[in-house]
């Protein structure tokens, strides 16, 4: 047996939802890198108001990586960092750790297998719940990793409190929520990405007795699970990325944004940072899965009796 063993009593939703948070921020701190890079491709080529010309062209994963290094300092790769850990912490444990909750309430009584439409809509659920609470951190993350490639003078923001005070006294409440509608389609689509295929992906492994439940069964039910999340959830992460990132009057709304794209990169657009979305999401899942599913089992046994 590879880790704990599944405790013989179940977890509760507080233990989940606790261990959920701190599983996402533990796969944040390993794979921010990535999503600094998956953010810098994404937006590299946008049309900005006012028009800047950057001399930093980036070109896939490891060259954006070296480029960040290189021009900006080994610090610039986890840029926006603590917004990051602050979203993990609200972001994550809703949409994560309340999933087999709000599954078992959609689920009939009497029921014994959970089918695929109630996992879906579990699913939609919790990530549209989390992406409310947890916007302005997603904001302010998105807006401090794209800013790094800026000149210190040109950079909107001091630190994450003042980027949080100066957006909403410049732009009102309601940017800190900006792009929460792209933001609730995409984590929709990734959360059933990713929940219900690591849900189903982990029930047929063990129903099959092809793995137990261990740590590498957790391994390859999250790393599938991350390859379809990134799949069908890429186009919707780049408008999402373009519209936070944007200057305020730059897009009329989320539909223009996505215009906007496919008229400059056409259908290709929508997949711009796929590499690094996917090199992020897979080895994400891997660590959050895995530690999550570790973290509940380590809360049962420190339960007093």
């Amino acid at each position: 047996m590879v880790g704990l063993k599944p405790p013989e009593v179940p977890p509760t939703a507080a233990m989940k939802f606790v261990s959920a948070g701190m599983a996402g921020c533990i796969a944040d701190l390993c794979t921010f890198p990535l999503d600094t890079a998956k953010v810098r491709l994404q937006i590299q080529g946008e049309v900005r108001i006012p028009r800047t010309i950057s001399s930093v062209e980036y070109r896939g994963v490891l060259g954006t990586l070296s480029t960040m290094v290189r021009t900006e300092g080994a610090r610039s790769l986890y840029s926006g960092l603590a917004a990051g850990l602050q979203r993990q912490m609200s972001f994550a444990s809703i949409r994560i750790g309340l999933y087999d909750s709000v599954k078992q309430l959609y689920t009939p009584k009497g029921t014994e297998n959970t089918g695929m439409a109630t996992r879906l809509l579990a699913g939609c659920t919790t990530g549209a719940v989390a992406v409310a609470c947890a916007q302005p951190t997603d904001v302010v993350k998105v807006r401090f990793q794209a800013s790094g490639a800026l000149s210190d003078s040109a950079r909107r923001y001091s630190g994450t409190v003042d980027a949080y005070r100066t957006i909403a006294r410049e732009e009102g409440i309601r940017g800190l929520w900006r792009g929460t509608l792209p933001n609730i389609a995409r984590n929709a689509i990734i959360n059933c990405g990713e929940l219900v295929t690591y849900d189903l992906l982990k029930d047929a492994l063990l129903r099959t007795q092809l793995m137990t439940d261990n740590v590498p069964c957790h391994f390859v039910a999250a790393f599938g699970a991350g390859f379809c999340a990134t799949v069908v959830a890429s186009p919707v992460d780049v408008v999402k990325t373009r519209y936070m990132n944007a200057s305020p009057g730059q897009y009329r709304n989320a539909l223009s944004c996505l215009l906007a794209l496919l008229m400059q990169d056409g259908p290709a657009g929508l997949y711009k940072g796929f590499v690094p979305s996917f090199l992020r999401l897979g080895s994400w899942n891997v660590v959050m899965f895995v530690s999550y599913e570790q973290l509940q089992r380590v809360m049962v046994l420190a339960r007093p009796a």
